[in-house]
């Protein structure tokens, strides 16, 4: 098969043509068909690396045609118009590598077939093959939740088509970022993550698109961003649900293109990645509250994956426990350590409200603080937080109902208002996080629901309280 050759199936007589004339000028051996017949007839005399498939035809569906793919067939990319978004999804979860909205810009046409034809079968073929073991691409387990994980993982690597992790916080969605990575063919290319709630937003245009010298205040030299950075790999959008919304429109507008602009910069330029984005909010809601656009959505959810929480998982939480523990006892510098028998109930019975990342760091508490060689887990939470200091009730006398010592008062008045006089913001934050964390009985994803923000950044930020006290 030639390394070049493109099937063009198209019966617009002028995109046809259009299409032709700018993949042979990028130097292409392209072949047009203009029917289902005709396309069909092609695929039986020749092989090709790639082929650009219109969905709707004068004989029939192009979807049809994705249903008859063989071990032999083009990558396959979709053309398709705005209103039939839908169909392109669907076509993408059928097979086809990728698909493109009406009007095509010529240097997404190219960005893209150049991409489908690296993609062709007889390019290097990547691992995919499931292991027997009770590990997947950083995953631990084998409960048969996670095993339906990673055959998804393994049946899309390959794939180009956007991916959207959803799962609570602690479940492993960057994990699984890491595992369509290194299972496809983008593995020798880089992985380039971007939290979209960790970083400012008047920042994450920058961070994710990079700026040249002189844009703003403080853009001191050119910086190429994290979608260029990845160029040829896999981008992977943590908390995409925190991106503000003028910025969604900014990512709306690179997923159609291919293409991004710096800030500052008035040139556009090329980018070929594999998006991969995640939250541990719900998408729908979020759409409903008009915090997140319903067409960037479904530009993103073309391969869904679900996490299911540890408490869901089985006995995989014990296994888990025990390559964690080896782990991290040998990061301390400790020597072969065990969990004992009171800790191994608590494992198996504690619901994890924090998943995956609540083991690890009560697990990690445990070996840094045991005298011996025994692991013993008093309590699941990874961090244990201070009940809220009692409010004095309405109506009575100022501090009456206070007996500690003033250093250790509540900032709460008399008449139960917090009192904020002499109190920086930053302990204004930390009494109203540990309340609300109170309040939910230590449950960190409820907490973080009640103030509007993701878990992870109540995770930093009471890692960052516990490193400085």
């Amino acid at each position: 098969m030639a390394d070049r050759s493109v099937l063009i199936i198209e019966d617009s007589a002028s995109l046809a043509l259009g299409y032709v004339a700018q993949l042979e000028e990028a130097g292409y051996v392209v072949t047009l068909a203009t029917t289902l017949a005709e396309a069909r007839e092609q695929l039986s005399r020749e092989r090709f690396a790639a082929a650009l498939l219109d969905l709707q035809l004068p004989d029939g569906d192009g979807l049809d045609l994705l249903g008859e793919k063989t071990e032999g067939s083009p990558s396959f990319v979709v053309v398709t118009s705005d209103g039939s978004l839908s169909r392109a999804i669907a076509a993408m979860r059928s097979g086809a590598f990728d698909f493109l909205v009406k009007p095509v810009a010529g240097a997404r046409l190219l960005s893209t077939i150049r991409a489908a034809v690296e993609h062709a079968p007889d390019a290097e073929p990547a691992v995919q093959k499931l292991p027997d073991g009770p590990g997947f691409h950083g995953f631990v387990g084998r409960s048969p939740v996670m095993r339906k994980v990673y055959e998804t993982i393994a049946q899309v690597a390959d794939s180009r088509a956007a991916v959207f992790v959803t799962g609570e916080s602690g479940t492993g969605k960057e994990v699984t970022a890491e595992a369509l990575h290194e299972a496809g063919r983008r593995r020798h290319k880089a992985f380039v993550a971007i939290n979209c709630g960790a970083i400012p937003e008047n920042l994450l245009e920058s961070e994710l698109f990079g700026h040249v010298k002189g844009a703003f205040t403080g853009a001191v030299e050119n910086r190429i961003g994290a979608a260029k950075a990845a160029d040829g790999g896999t981008l992977f959008l943590d908390e995409i649900c925190e991106m503000e919304l003028k910025l969604q429109v900014k990512l709306l507008r690179f997923l159609q293109t291919g293409m991004i602009q710096r800030v500052g910069s008035a040139q556009a330029e090329p980018v070929d990645v594999r998006i991969v984005c995640a939250t541990n909010r719900d998408p729908y809601v979020e759409m409903a509250g008009g915090r997140f656009r319903e067409d960037l959505f479904y530009r993103l959810n073309v391969i869904p994956i679900a996490l299911p929480p540890l408490r869901e998982r089985g006995e995989d939480v014990m296994l888990l426990a025990e390559t964690l523990a080896e782990r991290i006892a040998r990061e301390e510098g400790r020597g072969p350590m065990r969990l004992s028998a009171d800790s191994r109930a608590t494992i198996l019975t504690n619901p994890w409200a924090g998943n995956v990342r609540e083991l690890q760091n009560a697990l990690r508490r445990a070996i840094v603080t045991a005298p011996g060689d025994t692991i013993e887990l008093h309590t699941p939470m990874a961090f244990e937080m201070t009940p809220p200091p009692p409010v004095a009730p309405r109506g009575a006398g100022g501090g009456a109902a206070f007996h500690a010592h003033p250093a250790e008062q509540s900032p709460a008045s008399g008449n139960g208002v917090l009192d904020l006089a002499g109190r920086t913001l930053a302990q204004i934050e930390r009494d109203a996080i540990e309340a609300a964390i109170a309040r939910h009985g230590g449950n960190i994803t409820r907490a973080a629901r009640e103030l509007d923000v993701s878990a992870s950044t109540l995770y930093r930020k009471m890692e960052k309280w516990r490193t400085v006290s």
